[in-house]
């Protein structure tokens, strides 16, 4: 199983993808849990994504796209794996799909975590990270919309797109989300 999660940041992406991976077995690739990593490492390549981020923006294609290639490339084909947070602009999905085709192995499902805004700036100003205040938080929500959103039309257009309500409680909504796994493989 090849799967990508989709939806703006506080959607609950990351609750909901623990919840899979414990499930199903498919390993977990978060392209914002490395980028964080080598923040914290003040690695040249947090240093520079640290100063994006701070602003509200997206870390650039190259990087991310090497980030997921290596990742995947580090997989066991048979396993799967889940992509949660990545891709988050068009040219990062194509991208994506190009290489995935190149080792016969496309995305089999893309789960959309469905969130208002107003919960969404709740859920973020609730889990107090430094990066989490109101202006930056409705930057990375017109972020999302003007860049991540038109995913939902490509990956729709593919027939993979699986909506999900993403409000309410969080066993309930995996139960949601196992039906569309289960009804994708």
């Amino acid at each position: 199983m090849r799967i990508v999660l989709l939806g703006a940041p506080g959607s609950g992406k990351g609750t909901q993808g623990e919840k899979i991976v414990d499930s199903f077995g498919v390993a977990h690739i978060s392209t914002g849990d490395v980028l964080r990593a080598e923040v914290a490492a003040g690695s040249p390549l947090g240093i520079q994504a640290k100063q994006i981020m701070d602003a509200g923006g997206l870390v650039p294609d190259e990087i991310i796209l090497g980030i997921a290639r290596e990742r995947i490339g580090q997989l066991d084909p048979a396993k799967g794996f889940m992509l949660d947070g990545f891709p988050r602009t068009l040219p990062q999905a194509v991208a994506l799909d190009a290489m995935l085709d190149e080792v016969d192995q496309p995305l089999d499902c893309i789960v959309l975590f469905d969130v208002d805004d107003k919960e969404i700036m709740t859920r973020l100003l609730a889990r107090k990270r430094a990066d989490d205040n109101e202006d930056t938080i409705r930057t990375r929500l017109q972020v999302y919309s003007d860049q991540t959103a038109p995913l939902i039309s490509y990956y729709r257009d593919q027939g993979k797109l699986r909506v999900v309500k993403g409000v309410g409680d969080v066993d309930e909504i995996f139960e949601t989300i196992r039906g569309v796994l289960e009804d994708a493989i």
